[in-house]
């Protein structure tokens, strides 16, 4: 009798998770399950089977209950991006709304190419009771529903009709979630009927199984034509992006760099893969970057990209190169490494930069070159210490805690932050004192992201690094419009300090406003005209509510003591700063960034800065 002869009857519910349970991995040396766990809010949807499943596997797969479905989300996001993308967890969440509230976070995963499993009540297959609760239906196609919304944010997608179809489809969905190419979210609809319908299941397809994740060389005709580019080059510059930290290239790009004496920039999502006083260090690149990076890639003949997507904020819209510089990439997607008429490599990152070192043939850029960018490096370094520090009468402003708050960290201490204004402060300013320790996710830039990502980063951390911490930064605006996961976090007992530097409202769309020529509208609190008497909100009180320790600090002075404290004790910490709405920005450091402004305009202010921004149009790469 063949083993695949052998079955188990089990619903459909239960054989998903117990497949789950049993898919593998190998991280540094050690076999460790895929899933690390998983985020849950039960509903109607999926508390009957899914919840039930869940229940007799809870000692293999640790369930924690969310408080918002987007937020779980957000902390599977923070979770894989921890890891590497090497391991992941899911979301489970009831039929309409609370699905829908994946939407959100689905989007952000599959922009920032990282793996998440969404396992989602559906309505009926039967469609016998139909409509049920939360269901919309469409009165021309109704097998299209709220579910189909996540085709185009997801990598892979399937709905469950009939129990038999998870032998092909799970293996399909965590294939796609792992391949270093097609990397994302995959959603898998469960119908509530579906989900407790029973079928006899090969044992085998339980068996326990540990998935490689592949690594692709590069062609040899592809390293032949990009060596002829760069070794012919006398002013090259590597741009290294967060494809390198997923590779587990960071020593390669060091290697290469220090081999061939090549200046190096980060991108946002490869901002910590080089430690800030590394030698070929020349700082982050584009519209949130450095005077030096920005500085180097203009003047450079040969810009070689490694494991980036090369978005809009690194390339300044394609403006932070000279015209004439010839593009080399390495990227493991082919989408990537083909943009902008590269000579392109389509491999992965460690093994690429390997062969393509050999391929260079001892080529060494000339020192004139490097002294060049350390000496931009070096006068960057400089307005950098002189914007984080608090001396004479200086507003309080984001520079200056994020100074203080830096020369506190541990060395595997992780940061996270998101959207607003604090991303660029981050990029600009932060000193990283150990790869792989920076999160500052601007794939998706998605407000809410800080808190909820750092706890599910922090979930991770305390499986490998118990004593290191997760530091949060994050505005007003964000902290106002997703919080519950500081309750998540004292739930847990997984310790995050959180710092909210509150500036009256979204102080960094206001500048942006201000700096096309608008007027205040609508952003800064006080700039609401529907808001008849402002107020501000006590973010010390709410988060002790939730049963963090929580502080207001009146100065960067005051925030380095709290911060101290909040280091010494095992709980979550929300420290609380007034900042400065309109002074304190980091004023050096930006590339051109293209955005839409208005081309006629009865305002004078408005017209003038939509020609100023026209203007430098001229330095735009046409996309060849």
């Amino acid at each position: 009798m063949s083993a695949f002869d052998s079955t188990v009857r089990l619903t459909t519910a239960s054989a998903i998770i117990r497949w789950m349970a049993n898919q593998y991995t190998v991280v540094n040396g050690q076999e460790v399950r895929v899933f690390g766990g998983g985020f849950g809010i039960f509903g109607h949807g999926n508390v009957p089977c899914l919840g039930g499943a869940l229940y007799e596997h809870r000692n293999e797969l640790a369930l924690y209950r969310g408080q918002n479905e987007q937020s779980m989300g957000f902390a599977a996001a923070g979770y894989a991006k921890y890891h590497l993308r090497r391991r992941m967890m899911f979301c489970t969440a009831s039929a309409g709304p609370g699905t829908a509230n994946l939407v959100t976070a689905s989007a952000l995963a599959h922009a920032n190419r990282l793996p998440m499993l969404m396992l989602c009540g559906d309505t009926f297959l039967t469609r016998l009771p139909d409509p049920v609760l939360q269901q919309l239906e469409n009165f021309n196609d109704p097998t299209f529903g709220v579910n189909d919304a996540f085709k185009p944010v997801t990598r892979y997608w399937d709905r469950i009709c009939h129990p038999a179809q998870i032998l092909q489809s799970l293996p399909n969905a965590l294939a796609t979630m792992l391949d270093p190419i097609d990397c994302g979210p995959a959603f898998i609809g469960l119908p509530q009927d579906v989900q407790g319908w029973a079928y006899d299941y090969p044992e085998v397809f339980f068996n326990k199984r540990v998935h490689n994740i592949r690594r692709q060389s590069v062609d040899s005709v592809e390293l032949q034509q990009a060596a002829a580019v760069l070794t012919s080059a006398s002013r090259p510059v590597l741009i290294a992006g967060g494809g390198v930290q997923y590779s587990g290239a960071v020593a390669e790009l060091k290697a290469f760099a220090e081999t061939h004496n090549i200046p190096v920039v980060e991108t946002i999502a490869g901002r910590a893969n080089l430690v800030s006083d590394d030698a070929l260090n020349i700082g982050p690149l584009g519209v949130t970057g450095s005077n030096s990076a920005n500085a180097i890639a203009k003047q450079a003949d040969c810009i070689f990209a490694v494991g980036t997507r090369l978005q809009d904020f690194t390339t300044g819209s394609w403006t932070a190169f000279d015209k004439s510089a010839t593009l080399v990439t390495l990227n493991v997607g082919r989408h990537d490494a083909m943009k902008h008429g590269s000579v392109s490599m389509v491999g992965d990152a460690k093994l690429g930069l390997e062969a393509f070192s050999a391929e260079l043939n001892g080529y060494i850029a000339p020192s004139s070159w490097v002294s060049n960018a350390q000496t931009e490096r070096k006068a960057w370094d400089d307005y950098v210490a002189d914007n984080v520090s608090s001396g004479g009468n200086k507003p309080n402003s984001y520079a200056q805690a994020i100074g203080v708050v830096n020369g506190l960290m541990g060395e595997r201490d992780r940061v996270v932050a998101a959207a607003g204004g604090l991303p660029a402060e981050v990029t600009a300013n932060w000193r990283t004192l150990s790869p792989g320790t920076v999160d500052v996710e601007f794939g998706f830039s998605c407000m809410g992201y800080e808190i909820s990502g750092a706890w599910g980063a922090r979930i991770a951390q305390s499986e490998n690094e118990a004593e290191q911490d997760t530091v949060v930064f994050i505005g007003d605006g964000s902290y106002l419009m997703m919080n519950s996961d500081v309750y998540s976090a004292v739930l847990s007992q997984k310790k995050l300090i959180i710092c909210v530097l509150d500036n009256g409202g979204f102080a960094v769309i206001n500048k942006l406003q201000n700096n096309t020529g608008n007027e205040s509208f609508n952003n800064l609190i006080g700039d609401c005209p529907t808001v008849p008497t402002p107020m501000s909100v006590n973010f010390e009180q709410h988060a002790a509510a939730m049963g963090a320790v929580a502080e207001t600090v009146a100065n960067p002075a005051e925030l380095g003591e709290a911060f101290k404290r909040a280091k010494a004790r095992k709980e979550t910490s929300v420290i609380v700063m007034q900042v400065d709405p309109y002074d304190g920005w980091t004023t050096e450091g930006h590339t051109w960034w293209e955005v839409g402004t208005p081309s006629v305009s009865s305002r004078k202010s408005v017209q003038a800065a939509h020609e100023d921004w026209e203007s430098t149009r001229v330095e735009q790469r046409k996309g060849v």
